[in-house]
Protein backbone atom coordinates (compact mmCIF):
# COMPACT_ATOMS: atom_id res chain seq x y z
CA UNK A 1 0.00 0.00 0.00
CA UNK A 2 1.88 2.79 -1.04
CA UNK A 3 -0.78 5.35 0.23
CA UNK A 4 0.49 5.87 4.06
CA UNK A 5 4.18 5.69 2.35
CA UNK A 6 3.02 8.79 0.90
CA UNK A 7 1.47 10.46 3.26
CA UNK A 8 4.42 9.84 5.50
CA UNK A 9 6.23 11.61 3.15
CA UNK A 10 4.12 14.66 3.33
CA UNK A 11 5.55 15.24 6.57
CA UNK A 12 9.22 15.33 5.74
CA UNK A 13 11.24 18.53 5.09
CA UNK A 14 14.02 15.99 3.02
CA UNK A 15 11.47 14.40 0.88
CA UNK A 16 9.67 17.93 -0.06
CA UNK A 17 13.20 19.43 -1.07
CA UNK A 18 13.56 16.60 -3.58
CA UNK A 19 10.43 16.43 -4.99
CA UNK A 20 10.18 20.17 -5.13
CA UNK A 21 13.61 20.14 -7.14
CA UNK A 22 12.58 17.23 -9.28
CA UNK A 23 12.47 18.29 -13.07
CA UNK A 24 9.07 17.20 -13.61
CA UNK A 25 7.41 18.31 -10.61
CA UNK A 26 6.00 21.84 -11.85
CA UNK A 27 4.02 19.79 -14.56
CA UNK A 28 2.38 17.54 -12.64
CA UNK A 29 1.19 20.45 -9.74
CA UNK A 30 -0.09 22.65 -12.60
CA UNK A 31 -2.75 19.63 -13.01
CA UNK A 32 -3.99 19.78 -9.53
CA UNK A 33 -2.93 23.69 -8.69
CA UNK A 34 -3.52 25.94 -11.72
CA UNK A 35 -1.91 29.47 -10.32
CA UNK A 36 -0.17 30.80 -7.08
CA UNK A 37 -1.82 34.14 -7.06
CA UNK A 38 -5.04 35.76 -7.22
CA UNK A 39 -4.69 37.35 -10.43
CA UNK A 40 -3.82 33.39 -11.76
CA UNK A 41 -6.74 31.73 -10.37
CA UNK A 42 -9.15 34.36 -11.64
CA UNK A 43 -9.38 33.09 -14.97
CA UNK A 44 -9.88 29.77 -13.92
CA UNK A 45 -12.86 31.13 -11.61
CA UNK A 46 -14.53 32.53 -14.88
CA UNK A 47 -13.40 29.64 -16.94
CA UNK A 48 -15.19 27.15 -14.79
CA UNK A 49 -17.62 29.11 -13.88
CA UNK A 50 -18.62 29.75 -17.85
CA UNK A 51 -19.03 26.06 -18.50
CA UNK A 52 -21.97 26.03 -16.18
CA UNK A 53 -19.44 24.42 -12.52
CA UNK A 54 -19.04 25.80 -9.42
CA UNK A 55 -15.59 26.16 -7.03
CA UNK A 56 -14.93 26.03 -3.62
CA UNK A 57 -11.25 27.79 -3.53
CA UNK A 58 -8.01 26.80 -1.06
CA UNK A 59 -5.32 29.10 -0.52
CA UNK A 60 -2.97 25.51 0.24
CA UNK A 61 -0.76 25.69 2.94
CA UNK A 62 -0.57 24.31 6.02
CA UNK A 63 2.83 24.99 8.10
CA UNK A 64 1.72 27.61 9.84
CA UNK A 65 4.21 28.23 13.03
CA UNK A 66 3.73 31.96 13.98
CA UNK A 67 0.57 33.98 14.70
CA UNK A 68 1.67 36.44 12.04
CA UNK A 69 1.50 33.45 9.39
CA UNK A 70 -2.05 32.72 10.21
CA UNK A 71 -3.01 36.82 9.84
CA UNK A 72 -1.56 36.68 6.41
CA UNK A 73 -3.73 33.34 5.79
CA UNK A 74 -6.42 35.24 6.88
CA UNK A 75 -5.36 38.63 5.02
CA UNK A 76 -4.80 36.34 1.49
CA UNK A 77 -8.50 35.14 2.01
CA UNK A 78 -10.10 38.60 2.49
CA UNK A 79 -7.78 39.51 -0.74
CA UNK A 80 -9.55 36.79 -2.74
CA UNK A 81 -13.26 37.67 -1.16
CA UNK A 82 -12.68 41.09 -2.45
CA UNK A 83 -11.39 40.08 -5.99
CA UNK A 84 -14.43 37.74 -6.14
CA UNK A 85 -16.81 40.32 -5.23
CA UNK A 86 -17.02 42.19 -8.28
CA UNK A 87 -17.97 39.24 -10.32
CA UNK A 88 -21.52 38.83 -8.56
CA UNK A 89 -21.00 35.16 -8.50
CA UNK A 90 -22.88 34.39 -5.40
CA UNK A 91 -22.45 30.61 -3.95
CA UNK A 92 -21.03 29.62 -7.45
CA UNK A 93 -17.60 30.64 -6.05
CA UNK A 94 -17.21 29.87 -2.11
CA UNK A 95 -13.99 29.25 -0.25
CA UNK A 96 -12.81 26.15 1.42
CA UNK A 97 -9.95 26.85 4.44
CA UNK A 98 -7.99 24.69 6.96
CA UNK A 99 -8.21 25.99 10.80
CA UNK A 100 -4.77 25.21 10.74
CA UNK A 101 -3.69 27.46 8.20
CA UNK A 102 -5.15 30.19 11.13
CA UNK A 103 -2.92 29.42 14.03
CA UNK A 104 -5.10 26.49 15.34
CA UNK A 105 -1.99 24.08 15.95
CA UNK A 106 -0.32 27.26 18.02
CA UNK A 107 -0.48 27.93 21.75
CA UNK A 108 -3.81 28.90 22.41
CA UNK A 109 -4.76 28.04 18.79
CA UNK A 110 -8.85 27.60 19.37
CA UNK A 111 -9.40 30.88 20.07
CA UNK A 112 -6.68 32.43 17.41
CA UNK A 113 -8.38 30.14 14.33
CA UNK A 114 -11.64 31.40 15.22
CA UNK A 115 -10.45 34.87 15.65
CA UNK A 116 -9.10 34.95 12.35
CA UNK A 117 -11.34 32.55 9.95
CA UNK A 118 -14.54 34.80 11.90
CA UNK A 119 -13.70 37.63 8.82
CA UNK A 120 -13.06 35.44 6.10
CA UNK A 121 -16.52 33.91 6.85
CA UNK A 122 -18.36 36.89 7.43
CA UNK A 123 -16.42 38.45 4.42
CA UNK A 124 -17.76 35.81 2.55
CA UNK A 125 -21.48 36.22 3.44
CA UNK A 126 -21.70 40.14 2.85
CA UNK A 127 -20.67 39.19 -1.19
CA UNK A 128 -23.53 36.28 -0.74
CA UNK A 129 -20.98 32.78 -0.55
CA UNK A 130 -19.96 30.86 1.82
CA UNK A 131 -16.92 29.16 3.54
CA UNK A 132 -16.20 25.37 4.20
CA UNK A 133 -14.05 24.20 7.77
CA UNK A 134 -12.64 21.29 5.61
CA UNK A 135 -11.49 18.36 8.23
CA UNK A 136 -8.12 17.49 9.23
CA UNK A 137 -6.63 14.80 11.22
CA UNK A 138 -8.53 13.09 13.65
CA UNK A 139 -6.97 15.57 16.95
CA UNK A 140 -8.38 18.90 15.34
CA UNK A 141 -11.92 18.00 14.97
CA UNK A 142 -13.17 18.83 18.58
CA UNK A 143 -11.65 22.27 18.01
CA UNK A 144 -13.34 22.15 14.05
CA UNK A 145 -16.71 21.42 15.00
CA UNK A 146 -16.81 24.16 17.79
CA UNK A 147 -15.64 26.38 15.74
CA UNK A 148 -18.07 25.46 12.76
CA UNK A 149 -20.97 25.55 15.72
CA UNK A 150 -19.99 28.99 16.90
CA UNK A 151 -19.67 30.71 13.41
CA UNK A 152 -23.19 29.29 12.73
CA UNK A 153 -24.73 31.44 14.95
CA UNK A 154 -24.31 34.18 13.12
CA UNK A 155 -23.90 32.88 9.61
CA UNK A 156 -25.77 29.27 9.74
CA UNK A 157 -24.95 28.43 6.04
CA UNK A 158 -20.86 28.00 6.94
CA UNK A 159 -19.90 24.33 6.08
CA UNK A 160 -17.68 21.56 7.23
CA UNK A 161 -16.25 18.81 6.23
CA UNK A 162 -16.39 15.39 7.51
CA UNK A 163 -14.43 12.26 7.19
CA UNK A 164 -16.09 8.60 6.29
CA UNK A 165 -12.79 6.41 7.79
CA UNK A 166 -13.45 7.22 11.01
CA UNK A 167 -15.41 5.60 13.41
CA UNK A 168 -16.70 8.72 14.86
CA UNK A 169 -18.33 10.17 11.86
CA UNK A 170 -21.41 8.29 11.60
CA UNK A 171 -22.44 10.21 15.32
CA UNK A 172 -21.46 13.60 13.50
CA UNK A 173 -23.31 13.08 10.80
CA UNK A 174 -26.62 12.63 12.51
CA UNK A 175 -25.82 15.72 14.54
CA UNK A 176 -25.08 17.66 11.90
CA UNK A 177 -27.83 16.42 9.74
CA UNK A 178 -30.28 16.91 12.56
CA UNK A 179 -28.98 20.91 12.31
CA UNK A 180 -29.79 21.53 8.94
CA UNK A 181 -25.67 22.06 8.33
CA UNK A 182 -23.53 22.14 4.99
CA UNK A 183 -21.84 18.94 4.91
CA UNK A 184 -18.95 17.79 2.43
CA UNK A 185 -18.11 14.10 2.96
CA UNK A 186 -15.28 12.80 1.83
CA UNK A 187 -13.66 9.19 2.33
CA UNK A 188 -10.08 11.05 4.35
CA UNK A 189 -6.83 11.88 3.15
CA UNK A 190 -4.18 11.60 6.41
CA UNK A 191 -2.96 8.66 7.90
CA UNK A 192 -4.96 8.08 10.63
CA UNK A 193 -4.45 4.89 13.21
CA UNK A 194 -6.31 1.50 13.51
CA UNK A 195 -7.35 2.93 16.48
CA UNK A 196 -9.73 5.64 15.25
CA UNK A 197 -10.00 4.86 11.70
CA UNK A 198 -11.26 1.73 8.74
CA UNK A 199 -7.81 0.87 7.24
CA UNK A 200 -9.47 -1.33 5.15
CA UNK A 201 -11.05 0.83 1.38
CA UNK A 202 -13.68 -1.85 1.17
CA UNK A 203 -15.14 -0.65 5.20
CA UNK A 204 -14.30 3.03 4.07
CA UNK A 205 -16.29 2.65 1.33
CA UNK A 206 -19.36 0.95 3.25
CA UNK A 207 -18.99 3.88 5.85
CA UNK A 208 -19.35 6.12 3.20
CA UNK A 209 -22.61 4.88 2.19
CA UNK A 210 -23.93 4.45 5.57
CA UNK A 211 -22.91 8.10 6.84
CA UNK A 212 -24.46 9.40 3.31
CA UNK A 213 -27.50 7.85 3.68
CA UNK A 214 -27.82 9.36 7.15
CA UNK A 215 -27.16 13.13 5.36
CA UNK A 216 -29.58 12.39 2.57
CA UNK A 217 -32.05 11.62 4.79
CA UNK A 218 -31.49 14.25 7.13
CA UNK A 219 -32.59 17.89 7.28
CA UNK A 220 -29.06 19.68 6.14
CA UNK A 221 -27.66 20.16 2.50
CA UNK A 222 -25.25 17.11 1.11
CA UNK A 223 -21.62 18.25 -0.38
CA UNK A 224 -20.64 14.54 -2.05
CA UNK A 225 -17.14 14.78 -1.90
CA UNK A 226 -15.67 11.84 -4.19
CA UNK A 227 -14.27 11.06 -7.71
CA UNK A 228 -15.46 7.13 -7.38
CA UNK A 229 -18.21 6.36 -10.18
CA UNK A 230 -20.00 4.06 -8.02
CA UNK A 231 -20.39 6.25 -5.03
CA UNK A 232 -21.60 9.22 -7.46
CA UNK A 233 -24.62 6.28 -8.58
CA UNK A 234 -24.95 5.74 -5.06
CA UNK A 235 -25.19 9.65 -3.95
CA UNK A 236 -27.79 9.73 -7.24
CA UNK A 237 -29.95 6.75 -6.20
CA UNK A 238 -30.11 7.84 -2.15
CA UNK A 239 -31.31 11.92 -3.02
CA UNK A 240 -33.95 9.87 -5.55
CA UNK A 241 -34.95 7.80 -2.39
CA UNK A 242 -34.78 10.77 -0.16
CA UNK A 243 -37.46 12.66 -2.90
CA UNK A 244 -33.99 15.48 -2.73
CA UNK A 245 -34.38 17.98 -5.68
CA UNK A 246 -31.26 18.55 -7.71
CA UNK A 247 -30.71 22.14 -6.09
CA UNK A 248 -30.86 20.33 -3.20
CA UNK A 249 -27.47 18.16 -2.77
CA UNK A 250 -23.92 19.02 -4.57
CA UNK A 251 -21.40 17.06 -6.35
CA UNK A 252 -17.66 17.86 -5.70
CA UNK A 253 -14.18 16.54 -7.16
CA UNK A 254 -10.84 18.28 -7.18
CA UNK A 255 -9.31 20.66 -9.79
CA UNK A 256 -7.78 18.25 -12.61
CA UNK A 257 -9.14 14.92 -11.68
CA UNK A 258 -12.18 13.81 -13.90
CA UNK A 259 -12.67 16.96 -15.67
CA UNK A 260 -14.99 15.30 -18.11
CA UNK A 261 -16.93 13.42 -15.37
CA UNK A 262 -17.51 17.47 -13.46
CA UNK A 263 -18.91 18.40 -16.99
CA UNK A 264 -21.80 15.28 -17.35
CA UNK A 265 -22.68 15.85 -13.91
CA UNK A 266 -23.65 19.60 -14.56
CA UNK A 267 -25.24 18.89 -18.21
CA UNK A 268 -27.49 16.89 -16.61
CA UNK A 269 -28.63 19.67 -14.11
CA UNK A 270 -26.31 18.49 -11.03
CA UNK A 271 -24.75 21.03 -8.85
CA UNK A 272 -21.14 20.44 -9.42
CA UNK A 273 -18.49 22.23 -7.67
CA UNK A 274 -14.75 22.17 -8.29
CA UNK A 275 -12.45 21.97 -5.79
CA UNK A 276 -9.43 24.22 -6.35
CA UNK A 277 -6.22 25.52 -4.89
CA UNK A 278 -4.18 28.08 -5.61
CA UNK A 279 -1.02 29.07 -3.79
CA UNK A 280 2.87 28.83 -3.21
CA UNK A 281 3.16 26.34 -0.53
CA UNK A 282 1.50 23.31 -2.25
CA UNK A 283 3.59 20.50 -1.29
CA UNK A 284 1.08 19.06 1.58
CA UNK A 285 -2.08 19.31 -0.66
CA UNK A 286 -0.01 17.90 -3.88
CA UNK A 287 0.92 14.77 -1.86
CA UNK A 288 -2.43 13.76 -0.48
CA UNK A 289 -3.60 13.78 -4.05
CA UNK A 290 -1.23 11.72 -5.00
CA UNK A 291 -1.40 9.07 -1.57
CA UNK A 292 -5.51 9.07 -2.86
CA UNK A 293 -5.51 7.62 -6.67
CA UNK A 294 -2.77 5.30 -7.62
CA UNK A 295 -3.30 7.14 -10.99
CA UNK A 296 -1.80 10.14 -10.21
CA UNK A 297 1.16 8.87 -8.73
CA UNK A 298 1.63 6.84 -12.12
CA UNK A 299 1.37 10.30 -14.29
CA UNK A 300 4.26 11.58 -11.54
CA UNK A 301 6.62 9.03 -11.85
CA UNK A 302 6.50 9.19 -15.65
CA UNK A 303 6.70 13.19 -15.67
CA UNK A 304 9.91 12.60 -12.91
CA UNK A 305 11.93 11.00 -16.38
CA UNK A 306 11.41 14.05 -18.49
CA UNK A 307 14.20 16.27 -18.98
CA UNK A 308 12.93 20.10 -17.05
Amino acid sequence: MLGPVILAASRSDRMRRLISAAPGTRQVVDRFIPGETVDDILPVVEELTGKGLELTMDVVGEDITTPEQAAAARDAYLELIDRLKPLELGTRAEMSVKLSMFGQALPGGHELALANVRPVVEAAAAIGTTVTLDAEDHTTLDSMFAIHEELRRDVPQTGCVIQAYLFRTEADARRLADSGSRVRLVKGAYKEPASVAYQDKHEIDKAYVRVLRTLMDGDGYPMIGSHDPRLIAVAQELAHRAGRKLDEYEFQMLYGIRSEEHLRLAAEGHRMRVYTAYGTDWYGYFMRRLAEKPANLRFFARSLVTKG
